[in-house]
């Protein structure tokens, strides 16, 4: 793993997540808007740290990159759930 690979995935994952967010919005106008803004924001903020935690990288950086890695796919996770929550309370309205 190098440095052009984690930035790539950072930038695939994380911006495949705010397209689902996207769109759901488009599909669901006015369903749950709040709460998937709220989402993108949070992946915004979750982009931001993972690029600025790239340059921290001291020692062993495929080790340090193996665990960003690992911690990007765990928060997004975390993310996908808290959408999928959102996106079945806004279909059952």
């Amino acid at each position: 793993m190098n440095l052009r690979d984690i930035k790539k995935d950072i930038e695939y994952f994380v911006g495949a997540f705010v397209d689902d967010c996207a769109l759901f919005l488009n599909v669901n106008p006015g369903k749950q808007t709040e709460k998937i803004t709220d989402l993108i924001d949070k992946a915004v903020d979750l982009y931001n740290d993972l690029r600025d935690s790239i340059g921290k990288a001291e020692g062993n950086k495929k080790a340090y990159f193996d665990n960003l890695r690992k911690e990007m796919l765990t928060k997004l996770d975390g993310l996908y759930e808290e959408l999928s929550a959102a996106v079945k309370e806004g279909v059952e309205k």
